[in-house]
């Protein structure tokens, strides 16, 4: 059975071509490797695009319920669009068995670089589907999982996981996926119980790193580009992923300490070029963005806006773009571009 099919429209047909970013051979360079993490709401086409632009190597999607996804046209719709500069791109699936997780991983392969099982997320209701840190309970599933997708998509599967009470779990548990293939895995330093509010530990994931042959990626509490070098050095994992942080200030790893006025301006174009992206999420995404670069009154006035305009004008004056770099901002060949390519109407 065929499990997916390109929708494209008129003349963007011509010319699509993104073929799959061999990430492995990033990790093998010895780089290390920035990454934007998965957000709920918030990891869509426009802001994947602004990470990939304000120096992110690699760059993920939201969390996207295998069920749903396999089982509606609107959610293919609704949950996964993509383009040929939305690239290296991983696609993060919530999953509860290897079968609904295969299904969607093949509808997707041919316009991602790789695959993530979520095995971390500690909200009620993706446990409640037996997905997310759920999964940590069944090492063995996640590795059914693993083995099963990786023998029949030909890109990279790799997991997000966090940290166990007993660290001696976790290390047995990525030890059981580095023996049926796993590509590479996340760590984030907290357990399933803790919170942002407990700062991220950073030990479990070092030695995580010790005990595997396989890349791994430091993730929580990234805020700035020196956090991320401090990961490097303390932890030899072989990249960082930011959340929270790159969610305030998108260009954290290209060493800026708030969100440059230029990068603010870049988000309010790629929106404007891209469908998909809510006027709420929109505002959500500014508010974060500006959050440390705009006084006590000037955040006031912000949240009272309620209108796109007003919210576009409001940065906009702020916004100190002269018309050189404005004209040449919107000039950009990538700026324009549309997704060409969103899943619906499968067979």
């Amino acid at each position: 059975k065929q499990w997916y099919q390109r929708r494209v429209r008129g003349s963007e047909q011509e010319g699509y071509d993104k073929p799959p970013v061999d990430i492995l051979s990033q990790f093998n360079s010895g780089r290390f490797l920035h990454i934007q993490a998965p957000m709920v709401r918030f990891s869509r086409l426009p802001f994947r695009l602004l990470c990939k632009r304000w120096g992110c190597d690699i760059i993920y999607t939201h969390m996207i319920p295998c069920k749903d996804f396999n089982l509606s046209a609107a959610a293919r719709e609704s949950e996964f669009s993509t383009n040929k500069h939305d690239s290296p791109l991983i696609v993060q699936f919530g999953a509860s068995n290897s079968v609904e997780l295969l299904k969607a991983a093949e509808k997707v392969a041919p316009y991602c670089s790789g695959i993530e099982v979520n095995c971390g997320c500690p909200q009620k209701w993706v446990m409640s589907e037996g997905c997310g840190a759920k999964l940590l309970q069944s090492p063995e599933l996640i590795s059914d999982m693993v083995k099963s997708t990786k023998s029949n998509v030909n890109i990279p599967v790799c997991i997000k996981i966090r940290v166990d009470k007993d660290i001696r779990k976790t290390v047995e548990l990525v030890k059981r996926a580095e023996s049926v293939g796993v590509s590479w895995i996340t760590v984030h330093g907290r357990t399933r119980e803790q919170r942002s509010t407990t700062p991220a530990s950073v030990e479990p994931v070092k030695l995580v790193k010790e005990n595997v042959n396989i890349p791994v990626v430091y993730n929580g509490d990234i805020f700035s580009l020196k956090d991320a070098e401090n990961i490097r050095l303390n932890t030899k994992c072989n990249g960082v992923m930011s959340a929270r942080g790159i969610l305030m200030n998108p260009a954290l790893y290209l060493g800026y300490e708030v969100t440059p006025p230029e990068c603010i301006l870049d988000w309010m174009l790629l929106t404007g070029k891209y469908a998909g992206i809510t006027p709420s999420i929109f505002q959500r995404h500014l508010m974060y963005m500006a959050y440390n670069c705009t006084t006590k009154a000037e955040k006031k006035e912000f949240y009272n806006l309620f209108s796109i305009a007003s919210v576009m004008e409001f940065f906009g004056q702020r916004c100190e773009i002269d018309d050189e770099m404005r004209e040449k901002m919107m000039n950009s060949d990538w700026i324009h571009e549309k997704p060409i390519y969103s899943i619906k109407g499968f067979e």
